[in-house]
């Protein structure tokens, strides 16, 4: 179950595989009220202002750092299948095309997240805290799941 990362170019990939069934790990994704408790880097809480889970579905949301800084999100989903795949377009900066599917594996459910940046520039900004936030997203993930 460890966590695992690569870049390349401008994609960073994160995996992990969850001990639990695919329909229960795309339920904490696709339910805001799930999400809204688990989502974000360690010490992150976050305000969702919209989220509408449909293909031109707006997902408009405020993360709360730990340092009391705000940060305001704007993405569009572009696909939706249930139980299988997620996929947004993060649109406020640094844009990038966020892909998450849901695949069996082993007798749990294997997460892979795409993050597909716009420009090489503005993968090369974020990729030094995007995979650790990725991993600390996925920590709390299974941390709710858990429960």
């Amino acid at each position: 179950m460890d966590p695992k990362s690569k870049e390349s170019g401008r994609e960073i990939v994160s995996t992990r595989v969850l001990p639990w069934p695919r329909v229960r790990v795309f339920q904490a994704w696709a339910d805001p009220a799930q999400l809204a408790r688990w989502w974000g880097p360690k010490g992150f809480t976050n305000s969702f202002q919209e989220f509408d889970l449909k293909a031109g579905g707006h997902w408009r949301f405020t993360m709360n750092g730990p340092n009391g800084a705000n940060f305001q999100n704007h993405c569009v989903f572009q696909e939706v299948v249930p139980d299988e795949k997620i996929a947004f377009d993060h649109v406020s900066g640094p844009k990038f095309r966020a892909t998450i599917t849901f695949t069996d594996r082993d007798g749990g459910t294997l997460v892979t997240w795409r993050m597909l940046f716009e420009t090489a520039d503005q993968y090369e900004k974020v990729k030094g805290f995007a995979v650790k936030g990725n991993r600390e997203n996925l920590d709390k993930l299974e941390a709710h799941l858990a429960v």
